[in-house]
């Protein structure tokens, strides 16, 4: 019994390390990674060659949004002679910093190994890894904790390491637990099956054993997600975290081959040790934790920026504009729509439905175009779930809703005696494609397909159900980090800054909402189902004119898409209905409405469809040609590939 408890003392016990002893053991256990680094470097030199992996003449290309000044300092270290120069006297400094001493010129030797890992990361864009950052990290703090005289500012430096080393495993774990392949315990296996991380004993391993294996994956994912309980009970229990943590970096560097990360990763538990002992024990006597104090201060500081930042956008999503106007379908839901144009009193009116995780904004360059240029009546909405709609049914969610709710929408909010053109993105068109086939010829003049889905994809298209793989996953993930705040961590995507400033603001602010994802996830959920369950031909949409616009990158990825959507426009049948395919050169599945080259080609084609005159007309102007007679020509291309693809 005194043996057991011998060995349940040294293992549920402190792990005491002095301020020096700290800062040596890290600082040489980053230098170890730094070493490593430059040697690797130093050995594959033709891959910063001319033609070689990080060739500086196309790396740099990365760099073109940085500022001239960053931009020339790069230049002038990319160069293949300057790089082996500096990696040269990085592992000569590294070697040097694993010799016995305790001076402040070890602190000048950290500094300068972290401040040219920096300067040389982007140089190595292809190649560089976390392990590369943690050193940065480790260095950076260590080389100014032995410059610095004040002990309360060595203490600070060195809680610094230590929060970030919690913060490093907390977040990964918690990241990998939103997936459900680590949830499942699937995710071991498949990372061990690659070619980069893989190790062929190792996977066998898990597939022979998977109970074992569901054990070892959650128990890592234990490890990160509770490694700062090695703070508690007085650190009783940092011996078994760091240790754990160790196993796991050895695990990693033997059979994933990511060796740099135990020397990287370990660099930081020395800090851990140090400040987890209570400060009652000899070995830390004197430790000053203010710099604890402070980022609890910050964190809350900083979480109450999160939720006023989040309440903002929150807000300005769901306002909507000054002309917003709201309807209640049958399913209770209470949809916010803007009428852009009330046009002519005969013309058409142009209905426009976004695609799954968008906004109606995304149709800004289309539908400022048609208010303004045409006679048609424009009117965009948001679903159920977006911006300032709300849904108000506790049904099940399935895509019918949303084509009942787009049904309602048409005769509620546009006169009887004028007819309606749906246009549809994405998941947008097949909503569209379902409510024209309940609104029928009398009401419907036609049916604009923007790059649309196709309830067959995830059966037919390899590309389409691979990526829904991967869209679930993302979906969660969006809703969870969005409602744990860190939308204020978010920068505008680049789409944002292509549409009208204008429209801007608000969609950046429905993007970093949660509430978007939250229905796109609720919409994905059921695009998987009722897709996967889809079988048979299309149902045919009689007096229907179809026009379906196709973009070029969509297709070029994946020709079974332009296939189908040739099926979309061969549903739309009966005397004197026009259909039209076009594929728009240039176009990506979203540029194709957010760049305004492409969008304005698109506003054009859909003019030129619906005035074209019908077969026999006596020359005289009807409403559809007042409604767009604009002076302009069309300029969208790609009519002969989709040609081709029809026969």
């Amino acid at each position: 019994m005194t043996f057991a408890k011998r060995i349940a003392s040294a293992i549920f016990s402190p792990a005491p390390v002095s301020r020096d002893r700290a800062l040596g053991m890290s600082e040489r256990l980053a230098a170890v990674t730094t070493l490593t680094s430059s040697l690797e470097y130093l050995t594959q030199r033709h891959q910063i060659r001319e033609g070689g992996l990080n060739d500086w003449g196309i790396v740099k290309d990365v760099q073109a949004g940085s500022t001239p000044l960053v931009r020339r300092l790069l230049d002038a270290v990319s160069g293949p002679r300057t790089t082996v120069a500096l990696h040269a006297a990085r592992a000569a400094v590294a070697a040097g910093m694993l010799l016995p001493g305790n001076s402040r010129a070890r602190g000048a030797g950290s500094l300068f190994l972290g401040a040219t890992s920096a300067l040389l990361y982007p140089r190595h864009r292809y190649g560089t890894d976390g392990s590369d950052q943690v050193a940065i990290l480790v260095q950076t703090a260590t080389g100014a904790a032995r410059l610095v005289p004040s002990p309360a500012a060595k203490d600070a430096l060195l809680w610094y390491v230590a929060l970030q080393a919690n913060l490093s495993y907390l977040i990964s774990g918690w990241v990998k637990l939103l997936g459900e392949p680590w949830r499942d315990a699937s995710a071991l296996g498949g990372v061990l099956r690659t070619r980069t991380y893989g190790h062929e004993g190792m996977f066998r391993w898990t597939r022979n054993h998977p109970k074992a294996a569901r054990v070892l994956t959650h128990g890592v994912l234990s490890l990160e997600c509770l490694f700062p309980l090695a703070y508690a009970a007085g650190g009783r229990l940092a011996r078994p975290f760091i240790g754990s943590a160790v196993a796991f970096h050895l695990a990693n560097g033997y059979f994933m081959g990511l060796g740099r990360f135990v020397t990287a990763f370990t660099a930081m538990h020395p800090m851990v040790a140090y400040t987890s002992t209570p400060r009652s024990h000899p070995a830390v006597a004197g430790r000053d934790d203010r710099a604890l104090g402070a980022a609890l201060v910050l964190l809350a500081g900083a979480t109450a920026v999160a939720a006023g930042t989040a309440v903002q956008r929150r807000l300005r999503a769901t306002e909507g504009w000054h002309s917003s106007r709201t309807l209640t379908t049958r399913h209770d839901n209470r949809l916010q729509y803007e009428v852009l144009s009330d046009g002519d009193g005969d013309a058409p009116v142009l209905v426009f439905a976004a695609g799954m995780v968008s906004t109606s904004e995304h149709y800004a360059w289309i539908t400022e175009r048609l208010a303004k240029d045409t006679e048609f009546g424009v009117l965009t909405y948001a679903r159920a779930g977006y911006a300032g709609s709300r849904r108000g049914t506790r049904a099940r969610y399935g895509l019918a809703e949303s084509a009942d709710d787009l049904v309602d929408l048409v005769r509620g909010a546009v006169a009887p005696h004028r007819k309606v053109i749906l246009v549809g993105h994405s998941l947008g068109g097949e909503i569209a494609r379902r409510a024209a086939a309940t609104l029928g010829e009398d009401r419907l003049e036609g049916v604009v397909y923007l790059d649309s889905s196709h309830p067959d994809e995830l059966n037919r298209s390899k590309q389409q159900s691979e990526t829904a793989v991967r869209l679930r996953g993302s979906l969660l993930q969006m809703t969870w980090f969005l409602r744990l705040g860190t939308g204020v961590l978010m920068s505008r995507p680049e789409w944002i800054e292509w549409l009208p400033l204008a429209y801007r603001k608000k969609a950046f602010a429905q993007y970093a909402d949660a509430r978007m994802w939250v229905a796109g996830r609720r919409e994905w959920d059921a695009v998987e189902v009722e897709f996967r369950a889809f079988s048979g031909a299309l149902a045919p949409i009689e007096g229907v004119h179809g026009l379906v616009l196709s973009a070029q990158q969509t297709v070029d990825r994946d020709p079974d898409q332009l296939l189908m959507h040739k099926e979309l426009a061969d549903a739309h049948r009966g005397p004197g209905t026009r259909t039209e395919m076009v594929v728009v050169e240039g176009a990506g599945h979203d540029t194709i409405l957010t760049r305004s080259t492409y969008a304005h080609q698109v506003a054009d084609r859909i003019v030129d469809f619906f005035t074209e005159p019908a077969d026999g007309a006596d020359g005289s102007d009807g409403p559809l040609e007042r409604a767009g007679r604009t002076g302009r020509s069309s300029t969208v291309t790609g009519g002969t590939a989709a040609k081709e693809a029809a026969k």
